[in-house]
């Protein structure tokens, strides 16, 4: 009996009062549990399941599920309750701890790529409210971040099967055409846009959503070029997923799709990708005042995409190497940075092949925008050094100027004119800073971007704290509390 009910052993059996306690709670009878445990378990393709009301008290008395049992029941309670709830919370032991949901130290394997990236953004899905799924994650930084990422270099056998001679061919059912796989990338493509333009909090769970998708297209048997194919559409979409939640404030859940799409766009084959969700990750810990563990990533996006990335992806790489140096405190090295992304972005400029779409954001107007933080943030560094402000503020305004006449990018402009609302501060220019930080707040009002005005209120808070006389200040200070007030947004 324990095979078709998928039960294991009965040592050192106790009854299971978490289980219990889950169950009395949820409402349904042992034959509703058993009829739910058995239609999911037909979705998942295990159809040697049989579950029975007997199956079920004994689970009850103790007895421990095998998989996907555990895993189904957590499905099940987690979607009655509206939160996650765990395998371990209801008292049972998973055949293998849920990596995705802890660490970022995974497996390097096609099919569990699959499983995780599908786990995960089950998981990010069935939360009620904003932030839930990242109350449960911890961020991983130092040796243990930057150890497991550097696995990404390490060749490892193809996971893509090959057709053998003799093989069951794929049904044709199955098979994606060219042009559905043509679709799901311009959907890719169009989220990204609506990112750039609105921010990641408006449509973040979309994204969420068509990621899902792609990882139960990813379950079903396809050719290996398309398989590859997808795997790179999954990568995008956790990148994406990753920048979106990094942009509302959920860092760990950020953290957690950047180290997914990092394993996907391995198994596609795709290292200038990479490269781009390893630069990601690198302005998160930026972000999180870990410059030495953004410089150790952009070095090994930079080593493992030398040989393959475009000019204008090596460009966007040397800005944040810059970023990295100048949080650091290193002039002489964020100017060499500063210098390389000038000179490579020229070379990108003349540059004939097509370039991906994900890097097309990297514009004229974005390479002045990280040279200037650059240049602020070593400014900041040196204790508010009037000598960097005065370098960043022509580079600066040249940014604003471009993204003014950009309607795509409507976040970058908004940052970038914080960005040059901080240097007049440091200049000692209150006035000039509140005009530009009163911009910023009309295009935040329209964008959901936590990054955004998270930003805005800190350069504003700044502003009261060093020059609270100026009306300017007051004026713009007032503003800020009717129009930005500090309220958290369901995403």
């Amino acid at each position: 009996m324990g095979g078709t009910g998928g039960s294991g052993g009965q040592a050192d059996k106790r009854p299971n009062e978490q289980l219990t306690s889950w169950f009395v709670r949820s409402g349904w009878s042992k034959g509703e549990l058993a009829r739910q445990v058995n239609r999911r378990a037909r979705q998942l393709g295990a159809n040697h399941i049989s579950t029975d009301t007997s199956r079920v008290r004994r689970w009850l008395d103790g007895e421990q599920p095998r998989e996907p049992i555990p895993r189904i029941l957590s499905e099940l309670f987690s979607e009655r309750f509206g939160s996650v709830v765990a395998v371990e919370d209801l008292g049972l032991r998973s055949a293998h701890q849920s990596a995705s949901l802890s660490g970022v130290d995974l497996p390097w394997t096609g099919t569990q790529t699959v499983e995780m990236i599908s786990e995960f953004s089950r998981s990010d899905l069935m939360l009620a409210r904003r932030g839930f799924l990242g109350t449960s994650l911890a961020l991983a930084a130092g040796p243990a971040l930057i150890e497991p990422m550097q696995r990404w270099l390490v060749p490892t056998p193809g996971q893509l099967p090959e057709r053998t001679e003799g093989a069951v061919p794929i049904r044709s059912a199955n098979r994606l055409s060219k042009p559905e796989l043509d679709l799901l990338e311009s959907t890719t493509a169009m989220f990204r846009q609506w990112d750039a333009q609105c921010g990641g909090g408006l449509r973040r769970k979309a994204v969420v959503g068509q990621l899902h998708e792609v990882t139960d297209l990813l379950q079903e048997p396809q050719p290996p070029e398309t398989m590859r194919r997808l795997f790179k559409i999954a990568a995008e979409l956790a990148e994406l997923a990753g920048w979106m939640s990094y942009d509302v404030g959920l860092q760990p859940t950020a953290q957690k799709y950047f180290v997914l799409a990092l394993h996907a766009a391995k198994e596609a084959g795709d290292k200038p990708f990479g490269s781009y969700v390893l630069s990601g990750m690198s302005r998160q810990m930026i972000h999180l005042g870990r410059p030495d563990d953004a410089l150790e990533l952009i070095h090994l996006a930079q080593y493992g995409s030398r040989d393959c990335a475009t000019p204008r992806t090596q460009a966007m790489l040397y800005a944040m190497e810059a970023r990295a140096y100048a949080n650091m405190g290193q002039p002489s090295k964020t100017k060499r940075a500063v210098r390389m992304a000038e000179d490579t972005y020229a070379d990108a400029v003349e540059f004939d092949e097509r370039e991906p779409d994900w890097i097309r954001f990297f514009s004229e107007a974005e390479l002045n925008g990280e040279n200037a933080h650059s240049y602020r943030d070593l400014a900041y560094v040196a204790g508010r050094s009037p000598t960097y402000a005065s370098l960043s503020q022509p580079v600066m305004e040249r940014a604003v100027e471009l993204f003014s006449k950009d309607a795509e990018h409507q976040r970058s402009y908004a940052l970038n004119l914080i960005g040059m609302a901080t240097v007049h501060l440091l200049q000692k220019e209150p006035e000039q800073g509140c005009v530009r930080a009163h911009e910023a707040l009309g295009i935040a009002r329209k964008v959901r971007s936590e990054r955004v005005n998270t930003r805005l209120r800190k350069t504003v808070d700044t502003a009261m704290r060093t020059f609270g006389e100026v009306s300017e200040v007051i004026d713009l200070t007032e503003q800020l509390a009717v129009h930005l007030p500090e309220s958290a947004e369901a995403v």
